[in-house]
């Protein structure tokens, strides 16, 4: 089925699970769930991962929980899982290369009733992905041509941004010295941009807008796919 958007009832029926945020509500709404997320969200991946492959012809997009869709559930083993079992706001990642898809260079986004959230890179960095992101920008040319990449992107005037820095001290092999040493001091690696959470309710301009934002950040997925070549694969 062709997308055309999310329903006008998608948002509200978001903030009915801030509002009733537990299981025995949601079992009862689970068809509202299916009929106004899961099932245009299905949508949603086939359409907008025909047009990202235009982009990047190795972009996974793929149509499941656990793929390029995530749980509604949240995982039981963070601090704040009982007390709000479900998910407020839904993501979506199409994801290049063969690694963990959260540590693998991504357009992404999420939409809550607040807000649609646009994102390309990698939003954190597990140790793998760390090292290998570390050992590319050591090198004086990567270094400047990642700082090169943000810098354009940021000023484009669109009000894109990238994630603050996470760390205060250098790492190993790095100090204040050199240029643009302060890119070792991130956790992760994205550029990215908020916008009306509405848009969602038109498939085209929602479409239409993702592609602008994300061909506009394409150097960066470029730049961290690359990086995610360099990671060891552990064992």
């Amino acid at each position: 089925m062709a997308f055309s958007g999310f329903s006008k009832k998608t948002l509200p029926f978001l903030k009915k699970i801030a509002q009733n945020n537990n299981k025995e509500w949601f079992s009862t709404h689970k068809k509202e769930y299916e009929e106004l997320i899961l099932e245009p969200s299905r949508d949603f991946v086939v359409e907008m991962g025909e047009h990202l492959q235009a982009l990047e012809p190795t972009i996974h997009a793929e149509p499941k929980i656990n793929k390029s869709l995530y749980r509604i559930y949240r995982d039981s083993r963070r601090p704040n899982a009982i007390a709000m079992p479900i998910k407020e706001r839904i993501g979506v990642i199409f994801w290049q290369g063969n690694g963990k898809r959260m540590q693998s260079s991504s357009f992404y986004l999420h939409f809550s009733p607040e807000e649609l959230y646009v994102a390309v890179g990698v939003r954190w960095f597990e140790k793998p992905m760390l090292d290998a992101f570390r050992e590319a920008i050591k090198n004086d040319e990567k270094r400047q041509e990642l700082w090169n990449i943000l810098t354009k992107i940021k000023s484009m005037g669109k009000d894109y941004t990238h994630l603050e820095k996470g760390y205060k001290r250098y790492p190993k092999g790095f100090s204040a010295d050199m240029p643009h040493a302060e890119l070792s001091l991130y956790k992760g690696m994205a550029t990215y941009k908020t916008v009306d959470a509405h848009i969602i309710e038109d498939g085209e301009l929602l479409i239409d807008t993702l592609y602008e934002i994300y061909e506009d950040m394409l150097p960066l997925q470029q730049f961290m796919y690359d990086v995610s070549l360099r990671v060891k694969q552990e064992g």
